[in-house]
């Protein structure tokens, strides 16, 4: 009896990793050996760098505070301390937004809680 391979399974295989690879340089694009690896390795850089981005934003939006909050006179370690202990539930993010866009209403959070 001759060997039975799942060839509909194999080709399905092969086929969604070289669809993954889709733009990739040369041989990384055609060939399914060297495309498998390219694309295992830039799954496993995206999997590092959705946590890297979560921290790369909280720091721009510190840095962002604080030069607002430096404007008003004080800084970023006062106006955060101050927000926690006057218990205001404003986040980093939204903070950040009000420093940048909206500078009056930034300027009315801190004077509120100095």
């Amino acid at each position: 009896m001759p060997r039975s391979v799942n060839s509909v399974a194999s080709r399905r295989r092969r086929k969604k990793i070289l669809k993954m690879a889709r733009g990739y340089f040369g041989a990384r694009s055609k060939v399914y050996t060297v495309a498998k690896n390219a694309v295992e390795k830039g799954l496993t850089y995206a999997f590092r760098d959705r946590r890297n981005k979560k921290r790369a934003f909280r720091r721009l939006w510190i840095t962002r505070i604080n030069a607002a909050a430096r404007l008003n006179g004080t800084t970023y370690s006062k106006l955060i301390h101050a927000l926690s202990k006057n218990e205001v539930g404003l986040n980093r993010k939204v903070l950040a937004d009000l420093a940048m866009n909206h500078p009056a209403t930034f300027k009315s959070v801190v004077d509120s809680v100095k």
